[in-house]
C-alpha cells in the first residue's frame, strides 16, 4: 500500500512541473483533484500502456524505443480528455504539448523513484558445496 501511495504522489509532482513549465498544460482546480488527475494517469497508464506497447512493438524496435514517447503523449492526453469528462481540470492543448509533457513527467518521475523510491531489497544467494 505504501508503494501505491508513494508512486501516486510521485505522478502528482511529475504532473505540477508539466503544469507549472509547459504552456499547453494547464490545471484550474484544487489539490484533491490534482492527486486524482495523477490517479487516474496512473490508471490510464497501467490499463493501456501494454495494449499500446504490444500493438507498436515494431515501431519501437525501429525507432529503439522512442517511439514509447509518443505512446507517452497519447496516454496524457487520453488522461487530459478523461480528466474534461469527469470535471477535474486538466487541459492538455494538443499533441506538440503533450509530447513535452510526457516528457516533463517522464523524466521527473524517474528523478524522483530514484532518489525516493526507499530501500532496495538484495537478496545474496550462497551455494553450498556437499559431496
Amino acid at each position: 500500500m505504501r508503494g501505491v501511495i508513494l508512486r501516486l504522489l510521485i505522478n502528482t509532482v511529475a504532473i505540477f512541473a508539466a503544469v507549472s513549465l509547459l504552456p499547453g498544460i494547464d490545471f484550474d482546480r484544487g489539490p484533491l483533484r490534482f492527486l486524482a488527475v495523477a490517479a487516474l494517469l496512473g490508471m490510464v497508464n497501467s490499463l493501456l500502456r501494454p495494449v499500446l506497447a504490444v500493438l507498436t512493438c515494431p515501431l519501437v524496435l525501429v525507432t529503439l524505443g522512442l517511439f514509447t514517447i509518443v505512446i507517452n503523449a497519447v496516454l496524457l492526453q487520453l488522461t487530459a480528455w478523461l480528466s474534461n469528462q469527469l470535471g477535474l481540470g486538466f487541459h492538455v492543448s494538443g499533441f506538440w504539448a503533450a509530447l513535452w509533457g510526457a516528457l516533463v513527467i517522464s523524466f521527473v518521475s524517474t528523478f524522483l523513484s530514484l532518489f525516493v523510491g526507499g530501500p532496495r531489497k538484495i537478496t545474496v544467494r550462497t551455494h553450498s558445496w556437499h559431496s
